[in-house]
């Protein structure tokens, strides 16, 4: 699948929040989208998910070259809001999202081995039966990781998906979302502030502020001087490999 953003614009009351956006995103392809708050970013991904008003189109050709307006996306939020003294596993928070029947009509026990499967994708089939509220920050996104992998979608969104997460959390997402990359034909956009992870782990690199200001490979996004003026020198190795 192979997703294309041409012109996107969004606004509201006079005020410009996102203006000619284009860009592409193809199977097996990490696009990491990075810029300040306040820049469009997630705006983006609610025009992409038909949550918000906007002008321009979006492209979807499948894997034969035909258009389809009808892609299965998959997506992951910054976080889930919901009572954390709740006694809700992992496994009935699976069978509420998946099962068209009221969680105490559904078998368990015949959707258990496709919720393990599930679990198994993103390293987290240990969880199935911990309560939610007792899941750490990592955890709790490797299950919505988890969840929004069913059904397999062509393309997967992230939205800042491991916000306040710790390092050895961060680290692991990135490495089950870049193996997900390897083994499945979908194309992921990834949004998030953690810039050396994105610049070790993304295929290609997009800088938004309400416009694209620029887009390319890690090395050539943020060695350049509107990136820089941004955030710094934070992502020095790259520095290095392009002399």
């Amino acid at each position: 699948m192979k997703i294309t953003t041409e012109n996107i614009q969004v606004g509201f009351h006079a005020r410009q929040i996102l203006k000619g956006i284009s860009m592409e995103s193809k199977d097996k392809e990490l696009v990491g989208i990075i810029g300040p708050n306040g820049s469009g970013k997630s705006t983006l991904l609610k025009c992409i998910l038909g949550q918000v008003p906007h002008s321009g189109k979006l492209h979807y050709v499948d894997a034969k070259g035909k258009h389809t307006g009808n892609p299965i996306i998959g997506y992951v939020p910054q976080y889930l809001r919901f009572d954390r003294t709740s006694p809700t596993s992992v496994m009935d928070f699976f069978a509420a999202c998946l099962s068209k029947y009221p969680v105490w009509l559904c078998s368990m026990k015949k959707l258990r081995p496709k919720v393990l499967e599930s679990l198994c994708r993103v390293k987290a089939e240990h969880l199935i039966d911990r309560r939610l509220g007792a899941l750490s920050g990592g955890e709790m996104q490797r299950v919505l990781l988890s969840l929004a992998l069913n059904p397999m979608p062509d393309l997967l969104l992230l939205d800042e998906p491991v916000s306040g997460v710790d390092h050895n959390g961060l680290k692991l997402f990135y490495e089950i979302v870049s193996e997900l990359r390897e083994k499945e034909d979908m194309a992921i956009v990834l949004i998030s502030h953690d810039l050396p992870l994105v610049a070790q782990y993304a295929d290609q690199v997009v800088l938004l502020n309400k416009k694209v200001i620029c887009k390319g490979t890690p090395q050539e996004v943020f060695n350049r001087k509107e990136t820089k003026a941004l955030f710094g020198n934070i992502v020095a190795p790259l520095e290095e490999e392009a002399e």
